[in-house]
């Protein structure tokens, strides 16, 4: 059985002491893949039809109870929720304020979205909701805070995927910090199966122009980890400059995806991994050079069982 951390969500969220026994939730009906595809030159293909996909789980078919085109599509049906994810420590803070600004652009440019979920984090884990309406107190509460202390990223997302396991939807989450963690509780490892179970897709900004060139290249490789398990994309500017046109690259990707959800003809509520394949149908041969990007899997449901009377 997977047991993850369990945290109600408020205000201000801080980091969970050590042995805290966190817990699975169960009860997952349809499995939600955000899924993206790109020609050979990395181009978004859009324009496809749900004739067009095949969904493997474990090797075999399922049949497709829902597909939609571009984000802002069938909001009724299946809203969008939008997570950001903002290191505020020390290691970040020379650009901050830059940075902070091209955001607030970027997630107003999302007005589609049912609500924004903020987690600024450093030593500590703060976290808030905000509905549309309520944008100015979310840009005024991502300025307010001053850069400082150490990194705990692990725990910061691990707060964030538990509030969004109560969410249904479409989820999207953006990442920005240099990849380093020097203060979470939470292992790499418990956070990489906390990803796996959720199906939030996360695309992560890795601004390491202040990370020791030592550090770079595995803070680097666990943030593409993170993220690759998600669907999601990782990007590594140089300069702030560059800001503007990667968030500009993500709103294009967002308008671009599909959302594909299935009903598994599997019963077995075992709680074990299952991985999920997307490939495109063989009557579009003419795909055959054309990439997919969808998460790897998910977990099944887990019911405990009942022991037998003696």
């Amino acid at each position: 059985m997977l047991r993850f951390l369990t945290i109600p969500l408020s205000l201000t969220l801080f980091a969970p002491p050590l042995g805290v026994q966190p817990v699975f939730r169960s009860g997952v009906d349809l499995v939600y893949l955000g899924v993206t595809v790109v020609d050979g030159d990395g181009q978004l293909v859009s324009g496809l039809t749900r004739e067009d996909f095949v969904i493997e789980e474990e090797g075999r078919t399922q049949g497709l109870a829902y597909f939609s085109r571009g984000l802002e599509s069938d909001l009724e049906t299946m809203p969008v929720h939008v997570g950001v994810l903002f290191d505020t420590s020390g290691s970040m803070g020379r650009d901050a304020r830059f940075a902070k600004t091209a955001a607030i652009r970027f997630l107003r440019s999302l007005d589609f979205a049912t609500d924004m979920t903020l987690v600024d984090f450093d030593t500590q884990v703060r976290v808030s909701r905000f509905g549309q309406a309520d944008f100015p107190r979310l840009v005024e509460r991502l300025r307010s805070q001053e850069a400082g202390g150490m990194t705990a990223l692990y725990d910061a997302l691990g707060v964030y995927l538990d509030g969004a396991f109560t969410q249904v939807g479409r989820k999207v989450l953006l990442l920005y910090t240099d990849g380093g963690d020097t203060r979470s509780r939470m292992r790499l490892d418990e956070l990489l199966d906390l990803v796996r179970a959720s199906d939030v897709t996360v695309y992560a900004i890795g601004f390491q122009t202040q990370t020791r060139i030592a550090d770079q290249l595995l803070e680097r490789r666990r943030l593409e980890e993170i993220v690759d398990l998600t669907g999601g994309q990782c990007y590594f500017p140089t300069s702030v400059d560059e800001l503007e046109e990667i968030y500009g690259q993500i709103r294009a990707e967002l308008a671009a995806r599909y959302s594909l959800g299935y009903v598994s003809t599997n019963p077995t509520t075992d709680g074990a991994w299952r991985r999920v394949t997307v490939r495109f149908s063989d009557s579009r041969p003419e795909l055959a050079d054309v990439s997919i990007r969808a998460r790897q899997g998910y977990f099944a449901p887990y019911v405990e069982v009942e022991p037998r009377g003696r």
